[in-house]
């Protein structure tokens, strides 16, 4: 039965491959990013204009894209921030890795699992992010997703105040 549902798993993560992606660019910070087929906006963006929120279809799976200013820091100071901070909202993190450019960092919780990715912009003053929870269940299907939205989240230019 596993296998069965393991397969039915596997093609339907192949069929959300081959769908269409979209594009989600940020004019404010300066950054480009694609989004999974079947994801839709959850709700307006937010009134400052630093990302958007993306639900599956089915509800399970949650991605935001955000950017932001570093303040009286640098960018890998800011990352340390974020990791504790997915810390302190419970998340218990098992890869960390954290460059002058770029990040990434994983954990789970209760079931579920984080993959975050972060870049620097604008010569380190900006960023731009996305993080994307998912059931563990899901997480044969989601590699590809996420090398997907990894190779995507880039510059797209000056943002504002770059």
């Amino acid at each position: 039965m596993r296998f069965f549902a393991a397969l039915l798993l596997g093609l339907v993560a192949t069929a959300a491959l081959a769908a269409e992606w979209t594009t989600y660019e940020n004019a404010r910070f300066g950054y480009v990013v694609d989004i999974p087929p079947g994801f839709v906006e959850d709700g307006p963006p937010p009134e400052n204009g630093d990302g958007q929120l993306f639900r599956s279809a089915d509800g399970t799976q949650l991605l935001r894209v955000y950017g932001g200013n570093i303040i009286d820091e640098d960018f890998q100071t800011a990352v340390r921030g974020a990791m504790q901070a997915a810390r302190d909202a419970g998340w218990s993190l098992s890869y960390e890795r954290a460059t002058p450019r770029w990040t990434s960092y994983s954990g789970t919780r209760q079931g579920m699992i984080l993959y975050a990715r972060g870049i620097a912009l604008c010569g380190g003053e900006q960023y731009a992010s996305f993080e994307i929870e998912y059931p563990d269940d899901d997480l044969d299907a989601m590699h590809r997703v996420i090398d997907r939205l990894v190779a995507s989240l880039k510059a797209s230019g000056n943002g504002i105040g770059c």
